[in-house]
Protein backbone atom coordinates (compact mmCIF):
# COMPACT_ATOMS: atom_id res chain seq x y z
CA UNK A 1 0.00 0.00 0.00
CA UNK A 2 2.29 2.28 1.32
CA UNK A 3 6.18 2.62 0.67
CA UNK A 4 8.93 5.08 1.18
CA UNK A 5 12.75 4.51 0.98
CA UNK A 6 15.28 6.99 2.45
CA UNK A 7 13.08 9.93 2.21
CA UNK A 8 14.51 13.13 3.25
CA UNK A 9 12.60 16.23 4.06
CA UNK A 10 14.33 19.86 4.60
CA UNK A 11 13.60 22.89 5.58
CA UNK A 12 16.51 26.30 5.67
CA UNK A 13 15.51 28.60 8.69
CA UNK A 14 17.25 31.57 8.42
CA UNK A 15 20.87 30.42 7.63
CA UNK A 16 20.03 26.92 9.69
CA UNK A 17 19.56 23.91 7.50
CA UNK A 18 16.77 21.78 9.04
CA UNK A 19 16.17 18.26 8.36
CA UNK A 20 12.44 17.37 9.48
CA UNK A 21 12.91 13.73 7.77
CA UNK A 22 16.35 12.28 8.00
CA UNK A 23 16.53 9.07 5.36
CA UNK A 24 13.13 7.83 6.25
CA UNK A 25 12.16 4.37 5.17
CA UNK A 26 8.50 2.76 6.35
CA UNK A 27 6.31 -0.11 5.12
CA UNK A 28 2.71 0.01 5.52
CA UNK A 29 0.50 -2.88 4.39
CA UNK A 30 -3.40 -3.17 3.40
CA UNK A 31 -5.57 -3.43 6.20
CA UNK A 32 -2.98 -2.16 8.49
CA UNK A 33 -4.04 0.33 11.15
CA UNK A 34 -0.79 2.62 12.21
CA UNK A 35 -0.35 4.96 14.46
CA UNK A 36 2.69 7.66 14.06
CA UNK A 37 3.56 9.11 17.42
CA UNK A 38 6.08 11.50 18.31
CA UNK A 39 6.76 15.04 20.31
CA UNK A 40 6.62 18.14 18.71
CA UNK A 41 9.02 18.95 16.12
CA UNK A 42 9.59 15.52 15.58
CA UNK A 43 9.15 14.97 12.04
CA UNK A 44 6.08 13.01 12.48
CA UNK A 45 3.49 15.45 10.53
CA UNK A 46 5.51 16.28 7.99
CA UNK A 47 5.70 12.14 7.30
CA UNK A 48 1.72 12.65 7.61
CA UNK A 49 2.04 15.44 4.62
CA UNK A 50 4.25 13.69 2.18
CA UNK A 51 2.47 10.23 2.68
CA UNK A 52 -0.96 12.42 1.65
CA UNK A 53 1.05 14.07 -1.30
CA UNK A 54 0.16 17.51 0.54
CA UNK A 55 3.74 18.08 0.09
CA UNK A 56 6.75 17.29 -1.46
CA UNK A 57 10.09 15.51 -0.21
CA UNK A 58 13.66 16.61 -1.36
CA UNK A 59 15.32 12.62 -2.17
CA UNK A 60 13.74 9.36 -1.86
CA UNK A 61 10.94 7.15 -3.03
CA UNK A 62 7.15 6.81 -2.78
CA UNK A 63 5.76 4.04 -3.71
CA UNK A 64 1.89 4.59 -3.36
CA UNK A 65 -0.09 1.60 -4.14
CA UNK A 66 1.68 0.91 -6.72
CA UNK A 67 2.66 4.19 -8.12
CA UNK A 68 5.55 6.07 -7.93
CA UNK A 69 4.65 9.63 -7.03
CA UNK A 70 8.27 10.68 -6.77
CA UNK A 71 8.08 12.72 -9.95
CA UNK A 72 4.89 13.88 -10.69
CA UNK A 73 3.25 17.05 -11.08
CA UNK A 74 0.83 18.69 -8.95
CA UNK A 75 -2.15 17.51 -11.49
CA UNK A 76 -1.04 14.72 -11.39
CA UNK A 77 -0.81 14.28 -8.03
CA UNK A 78 -4.37 16.27 -7.11
CA UNK A 79 -5.98 13.22 -9.03
CA UNK A 80 -3.99 10.69 -7.00
CA UNK A 81 -5.02 12.50 -3.84
CA UNK A 82 -8.39 12.38 -4.59
CA UNK A 83 -8.71 9.04 -5.80
CA UNK A 84 -6.54 7.33 -3.04
CA UNK A 85 -6.17 9.28 -0.08
CA UNK A 86 -9.24 10.45 2.69
CA UNK A 87 -8.26 13.25 4.99
CA UNK A 88 -9.59 13.74 8.80
CA UNK A 89 -8.05 16.83 10.35
CA UNK A 90 -8.17 18.43 13.86
CA UNK A 91 -10.26 21.21 12.68
CA UNK A 92 -12.66 19.20 10.97
CA UNK A 93 -12.42 21.42 7.79
CA UNK A 94 -16.06 21.22 6.61
CA UNK A 95 -17.41 24.22 4.72
CA UNK A 96 -20.23 26.25 6.78
CA UNK A 97 -22.31 27.10 3.94
CA UNK A 98 -22.91 23.37 3.26
CA UNK A 99 -25.08 21.36 5.09
CA UNK A 100 -23.95 18.06 6.43
CA UNK A 101 -24.64 15.74 3.36
CA UNK A 102 -23.17 18.53 1.00
CA UNK A 103 -19.84 18.35 2.54
CA UNK A 104 -19.81 14.85 1.87
CA UNK A 105 -20.43 15.01 -1.47
CA UNK A 106 -18.11 17.81 -2.16
CA UNK A 107 -14.75 15.21 -3.30
CA UNK A 108 -17.05 14.02 -5.51
CA UNK A 109 -18.24 16.65 -7.25
CA UNK A 110 -14.06 16.99 -7.57
CA UNK A 111 -14.03 13.81 -8.85
CA UNK A 112 -16.79 14.71 -11.56
CA UNK A 113 -19.10 11.83 -10.51
CA UNK A 114 -23.12 12.08 -11.33
CA UNK A 115 -25.23 13.80 -8.99
CA UNK A 116 -27.13 10.94 -8.07
CA UNK A 117 -24.68 8.71 -7.63
CA UNK A 118 -22.85 11.80 -5.38
CA UNK A 119 -26.16 11.76 -3.08
CA UNK A 120 -26.25 7.89 -3.03
CA UNK A 121 -22.94 7.10 -1.66
CA UNK A 122 -22.58 10.15 0.71
CA UNK A 123 -26.28 8.92 2.58
CA UNK A 124 -23.91 5.47 2.17
CA UNK A 125 -20.90 6.95 3.86
CA UNK A 126 -23.13 8.98 6.88
CA UNK A 127 -25.20 6.24 7.81
CA UNK A 128 -22.07 4.19 8.37
CA UNK A 129 -20.61 7.22 10.69
CA UNK A 130 -24.37 7.13 12.45
CA UNK A 131 -25.49 10.34 10.87
CA UNK A 132 -27.88 9.33 8.56
CA UNK A 133 -30.55 11.16 10.21
CA UNK A 134 -28.93 14.35 10.32
CA UNK A 135 -28.32 15.25 6.34
CA UNK A 136 -30.27 18.46 6.19
CA UNK A 137 -28.57 19.82 9.13
CA UNK A 138 -25.50 22.83 8.79
CA UNK A 139 -22.17 21.98 10.52
CA UNK A 140 -23.21 25.05 12.91
CA UNK A 141 -26.09 22.97 14.00
CA UNK A 142 -24.35 19.83 14.91
CA UNK A 143 -21.67 19.17 17.54
CA UNK A 144 -18.17 18.74 17.70
CA UNK A 145 -18.20 14.98 17.47
CA UNK A 146 -20.69 14.79 14.73
CA UNK A 147 -18.45 17.45 12.85
CA UNK A 148 -15.76 14.54 12.95
CA UNK A 149 -18.10 12.18 11.69
CA UNK A 150 -18.95 14.12 8.87
CA UNK A 151 -15.26 14.62 8.22
CA UNK A 152 -14.91 10.75 8.92
CA UNK A 153 -17.96 10.40 5.81
CA UNK A 154 -16.23 12.72 3.43
CA UNK A 155 -13.18 11.37 3.75
CA UNK A 156 -14.24 7.65 3.10
CA UNK A 157 -16.89 9.27 0.26
CA UNK A 158 -14.43 8.23 -2.97
CA UNK A 159 -13.14 4.97 -1.17
CA UNK A 160 -9.76 5.68 -0.72
CA UNK A 161 -6.70 2.95 -0.62
CA UNK A 162 -6.21 4.88 2.97
CA UNK A 163 -7.55 7.00 5.66
CA UNK A 164 -5.18 9.50 6.98
CA UNK A 165 -6.23 11.32 10.26
CA UNK A 166 -3.86 13.80 11.94
CA UNK A 167 -4.70 14.58 15.55
CA UNK A 168 -8.35 13.49 14.91
CA UNK A 169 -9.74 14.02 18.62
CA UNK A 170 -7.44 16.83 19.57
CA UNK A 171 -10.81 19.07 19.56
CA UNK A 172 -13.12 16.42 20.84
CA UNK A 173 -13.90 15.59 24.79
CA UNK A 174 -13.08 12.08 26.46
CA UNK A 175 -16.71 10.17 25.22
CA UNK A 176 -16.76 12.01 21.86
CA UNK A 177 -12.98 10.63 21.76
CA UNK A 178 -13.23 7.02 21.90
CA UNK A 179 -16.71 7.42 19.77
CA UNK A 180 -14.50 8.15 17.06
CA UNK A 181 -11.88 6.03 17.78
CA UNK A 182 -14.76 3.24 17.79
CA UNK A 183 -15.75 4.27 14.32
CA UNK A 184 -11.80 3.86 12.89
CA UNK A 185 -11.67 0.54 14.71
CA UNK A 186 -14.90 -0.53 12.47
CA UNK A 187 -13.78 0.85 9.24
CA UNK A 188 -10.26 -1.03 10.06
CA UNK A 189 -12.02 -4.32 10.83
CA UNK A 190 -13.90 -3.72 7.37
CA UNK A 191 -10.50 -3.44 5.33
CA UNK A 192 -9.72 0.07 5.41
CA UNK A 193 -6.22 1.16 6.00
CA UNK A 194 -5.72 4.09 8.06
CA UNK A 195 -2.86 5.87 9.15
CA UNK A 196 -3.24 8.48 12.37
CA UNK A 197 -0.74 10.94 13.59
CA UNK A 198 -1.40 11.37 17.12
CA UNK A 199 0.64 12.85 20.50
CA UNK A 200 -1.63 10.55 22.48
CA UNK A 201 -0.60 7.49 23.66
CA UNK A 202 -4.39 6.71 24.80
CA UNK A 203 -5.19 6.74 21.53
CA UNK A 204 -1.89 5.05 20.12
CA UNK A 205 -3.50 1.98 21.75
CA UNK A 206 -6.05 1.39 19.34
CA UNK A 207 -4.84 0.84 16.85
CA UNK A 208 -2.38 -2.24 15.57
CA UNK A 209 1.12 -0.97 15.39
CA UNK A 210 2.68 2.39 16.40
CA UNK A 211 5.56 4.14 14.67
CA UNK A 212 7.61 6.18 17.57
CA UNK A 213 9.51 9.41 15.55
CA UNK A 214 12.28 11.60 17.08
CA UNK A 215 14.79 13.93 15.32
CA UNK A 216 13.41 13.25 11.88
CA UNK A 217 13.90 9.59 12.49
CA UNK A 218 12.27 6.47 13.31
CA UNK A 219 13.04 5.22 16.49
CA UNK A 220 10.93 2.38 17.56
CA UNK A 221 8.81 0.41 15.47
CA UNK A 222 6.13 -2.06 17.07
CA UNK A 223 3.02 -4.17 16.74
CA UNK A 224 0.42 -4.33 19.00
CA UNK A 225 -2.78 -6.18 19.99
CA UNK A 226 -5.05 -3.25 19.38
CA UNK A 227 -7.27 -2.58 22.87
CA UNK A 228 -11.01 -2.67 21.34
CA UNK A 229 -14.24 -0.94 22.11
CA UNK A 230 -17.63 -1.93 22.31
CA UNK A 231 -19.70 -1.28 19.62
CA UNK A 232 -21.01 2.02 18.93
CA UNK A 233 -24.67 2.71 20.31
CA UNK A 234 -26.92 4.15 17.71
CA UNK A 235 -28.12 7.58 18.66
Amino acid sequence: MIEITDIEKIYKMGGETVKALNKVSLSIQEGEYTSIMGPSGSGKSTLMNILGLLDRFDSGRYMLNGTDVSGLSDSELAKIRNKEIGFVFQSFNLMARMNVLENVMLPLVYGKVPYKERRERAIEALEKVGLGDRLEHLTNEISGGQKQRVAIARAIVNRPSVLMADEPTGNLDSKTTLDIMRIFQELNSEGTTIVMVTHEPEMAKYSKRIVHFRDGVIIKDEELTPELLPEREVE
